[in-house]
């Protein structure tokens, strides 16, 4: 009866290619446009609680989380990085109300015994690993990320419950790709026409029957992302909603993450990222 419920914290997340710095204060600018632009009101804010080291173990080994967490940092530390809670409630609010938005998220690059990509830790993994542990759900993540999502694909390469799909820029970060359930590698330059025209969705929806979807909404295919490579305009919005509304006329939950985005004016970024929770409004 509140509406769309909207995940947050401060944590500072980061998907950023090597030798790239970006000023990572925007994810508390996202909430600040939502609110004021009353896209959302305070009370759909859903705050998540600190990760705990065996909800993190299901994904990422023993050995790298005792070194990343126990020995080198302290708490306040931990939660700059961005670790992955924010996810985890995320889904679990969405298999309850059927959509929940993350103001973070999308840390698609770590792998399971180290980080990458400024990917600390895998929160759409530990995300998906979570909610299929304690049943027989499934799992479809959809990344659209300009990023291939390659520490997920790692993850899942043997795991049926899980579905990676992932459309991104060949050409662009990680040099090495991993292997996706699905993988739609597009041409740098690319505009609005052609990508939306891209149409796996209702086929995978209606093969795989997902109990979950885990939608990375990255903005990075923006034409005025600093790293992206793409053409795409605002028309990001007609993208979002285009998951959403497929996914949920199914009867799918969905789950969304904010994903990668990079822009030295924070609040330009900021309200890019806002197009996801604006077209779950919808």
């Amino acid at each position: 009866s509140d509406g769309l419920p909207i995940i947050h914290h401060s944590g500072y997340t980061c998907d950023l290619p090597p030798n790239h710095r970006f000023p990572m204060g925007k994810f508390p600018r996202v909430l600040h446009f939502l609110i004021k632009d009353q896209v959302v009101s305070e009370k759909q804010v859903w705050v998540p609680q600190t990760a705990s080291e065996r909800l993190l173990g299901c994904v990422h080994t023993e050995e790298y989380l005792s070194s990343f967490i126990g020995g080198r940092i302290n708490e306040r530390e931990q939660r700059r990085t961005g670790f992955p809670w924010g996810t985890v409630l995320a889904a679990e609010v969405a298999l309850w109300r059927g959509l929940a938005c993350s103001t973070a998220g999308g840390t698609h690059h770590a792998f399971p015994s180290y980080g990458s990509g400024f990917c600390l830790l895998n929160d759409l993994a530990v995300a998906a690993k979570h909610v299929t542990s304690s049943s027989e759900r499934k799992v479809l993540i959809v990344d659209l990320d300009v990023h291939q999502g390659d520490g997920t694909a790692f993850i899942f390469k043997e795991e049926p419950r899980v579905f990676t799909f992932s459309v991104h820029c060949g050409k662009n970060f990680p040099v090495r790709k991993q292997q996706s359930d699905l993988d739609v590698s597009v041409d740098e330059g690319q505009e609005d026409e052609q990508y939306l025209s891209t149409a796996h969705l209702p086929w995978l929806l209606d093969t795989f029957r997902p109990d979950l979807v885990l939608y990375d909404a990255g903005v990075d295919p923006h034409r005025d992302d600093e790293l992206g490579r793409l053409r795409l305009t605002d028309r990001l919005y007609d993208r979002d909603l285009y998951v959403m509304k497929t996914a949920l006329r199914r009867g799918v939950p969905v789950a969304a993450v904010i994903g990668g985005g990079y822009s030295k004016d924070l609040d330009k970024l900021a309200v890019r990222h806002s197009i996801v929770h604006r077209a779950a409004t919808q």
